[in-house]
């Protein structure tokens, strides 16, 4: 049946702090400043807000004053953004730069549920060499699956987005929604993990380069611009992807019966369509499973066992 969870992401600009305040006087700054764009995307009354990286510690700051920094907030920083999470009964996920177990720091997205809770931390897994190394951050080591009210969700940080390893474990653990925290954009690579993941991806991008809302199946829903640093959309986590390979005239029946109760996108060109069930008793699985629709990844791993089959393989060296 239809899950809707409307998504807000902000791509506020990295803030500077005067270097003359004192730490007090420079978080107050931080949390002021973050606080105005956040109130941006409330009237929307969302269910996840996304903010980017490293967006609450003060981008001016040298290594030795953001070590300074960070000691010192130890963990204060959850109390601003659960008191909004709380406040506005939504899910929020920030990343910020944290001290570690020794003397290094770690580049983390916390994520937060309704209540304010912390639900999950994740460590950006694969940082910048050499800088952020340089920088005294070192590398996660874990890329857990979050379960929230909304959905599973997983998360990662700019650098992150060009390493296969880590987005085959994800395409494996099925996220609904992956959030994307970064300074760096990464262009047609976000729709890319989109549609290898079959999942909703959320970025944040610093410093008003577009931040979007991608479905399953690559499609931008919604993106900020030179004028809003914010994007907000409705999406529905009830969906599936199939290739019109052998489906044809079953999504034409399953259509024909329910109507305007499923939605059947095909973006073109790549051969597969999503399907969104807009029921509100039925899932798209009751359905697909009904007309006997063979999922994406489904029939994808039939064909790999055709071409695996022996029987199926030319004679090597011989054709």
């Amino acid at each position: 049946m239809a899950r809707y969870v409307k998504i807000s992401t902000i791509g506020c600009e990295l803030v500077d702090a005067d270097l003359s305040l004192s730490y007090e006087d420079a978080k107050a700054y931080v949390e002021a400043y973050l606080a105005k764009h956040i109130a941006q995307v409330l009237p929307d009354r969302p269910d996840l807000i996304l903010l980017p990286e490293m967006c609450d510690v003060p981008h001016n700051y040298d290594v030795p004053r953001r070590m300074d920094y960070l000691r010192r907030r130890g963990d204060a920083h959850i109390d601003f953004f659960a008191a909004i999470a709380k406040q506005n009964n939504c899910n929020l996920a920030y990343c910020t730069y944290r001290m570690g177990a020794g003397d290094y720091a770690l580049n983390t997205v916390y994520v937060l549920d309704r209540a304010g809770r912390v639900a999950g931390v994740y460590n950006k897994n694969h940082v910048v060499v050499p800088s952020e190394i340089d920088q005294q951050v070192r590398c996660g080591t874990e890329a857990p699956i979050f379960d929230l009210d909304i959905g599973r969700v997983a998360c990662s940080i700019c650098f992150d987005l060009n390493f296969d390893v880590l987005w085959a474990h994800y395409k494996a653990q099925k996220p609904e929604i992956i959030l994307f925290c970064s300074m760096y954009h990464g262009g047609i690579v976000q729709q890319l993990r989109a549609q290898s993941c079959r999942s909703y991806f959320v970025g944040a991008i610093c410093d008003a380069r577009p931040s979007a809302i991608i479905s399953p199946i690559g499609e931008i829903v919604a993106y900020s611009t030179n004028y809003t640093n914010y994007a907000t959309a409705t999406v529905n986590l009830d969906y599936a992807l199939a290739h019109f390979d052998y489906n044809q005239d079953k999504i034409n029946d399953m259509k024909a019966k329910y109507g305007s109760k499923v939605t059947i996108f095909d973006p073109g060109n790549i051969g597969y369509f999503m399907l969104t069930s807009e029921h509100e008793s039925l899932t798209i699985r009751d359905m697909i499973k009904e007309f006997g629709v063979t999922e994406l990844d489904d029939y994808f791993a039939g064909a790999l066992a055709a071409h695996r089959a022996s029987e199926n393989r030319c004679v090597a060296g011989k054709d």
